[in-house]
């Protein structure tokens, strides 16, 4: 069973999703702001996390910095109708999905059980939790072991989000070719979920920002506008 942590400072929100989501067979937490749950996100940490943005004390924004310090967690945003702006820099802080209020629970239902599967912790999918047996990627200074969701660039650790990692995975997979952002939603995301290309932008935005915090002169993701991305083998 997969725990979900809930934060959101709406009383009526927190107590129909969590209501919903145990219905469907997860096991829920639920937190009223970000600074009552930052300690026991990091103490005890979920299979993932849906954080409002909007919150007193400490707003899900900060949140997500904070827990981004420490952990992979998988995190979805529930943003407001008019909230682009927010739902950007989410994504560039390490979301791996976000959901505009109002939402109906079988949406949110279907962004839950995509980033469960993505991560592994799914238990309808063959392989989850680990049990999976897929070859390490060594493609020149870049390691990935989808394994243990492990990447490294020269030796150094490289912490990478559910959907950075399978977007990474899909361009190394076949260094030199290149991968539409369709292509890339296809890797990383459930069929049933659509995404439009500032979100791919984004994620790829983030996977360079990160390598280029361990090697500054990283160049291995080319872009070709209004075609895609490759991977470029050093």
């Amino acid at each position: 069973m997969a725990t979900i942590a809930l934060v959101d400072d709406d009383e009526n929100i927190l107590t129909s999703v969590s209501i919903f989501l145990e219905n469907e067979g997860y096991a829920v937490r639920t937190y009223t702001d970000g600074a009552a749950a930052l300690g026991e996100l990091s103490a005890q940490p979920p299979d993932l996390a849906i954080f409002d943005i909007k919150m007193p004390r400490m707003d899900g924004l900060e949140l997500l910095r904070r827990v981004r310090q420490t952990s992979n967690l998988p995190v979805i945003f529930l943003t407001s109708k008019d909230g682009e702006f927010d739902e950007a820099l989410g994504l560039d802080l390490g979301a791996d999905d976000y959901i505009a209020k109002p939402f109906s629970h079988q949406l949110l239902a279907r962004r839950v059980k995509a980033v469960l599967r993505r991560a592994q912790f799914d238990p309808d999918t063959p392989g989850a939790a680990g049990e999976s047996d897929q070859k390490a990627i060594q493609r020149g200074r870049l390691i990935m072991d989808p394994n243990r969701h492990a990447c490294t660039w020269d030796g150094r650790p490289v912490r990478l989000t559910v959907t950075e990692f399978l977007i990474l995975q899909a361009l190394a997979n076949r260094p030199g070719f290149v991968k539409s952002r369709d292509n890339l939603m296809d890797a990383a995301y459930d069929d049933q979920v659509y995404v439009d290309d500032r979100t791919i932008d984004s994620h790829i935005k983030r996977i360079r920002k990160k390598f280029r915090e361990v090697d500054s002169e990283f160049d291995g993701i080319e872009t070709l506008y209004g075609v895609g991305y490759r991977y470029k083998e050093a």
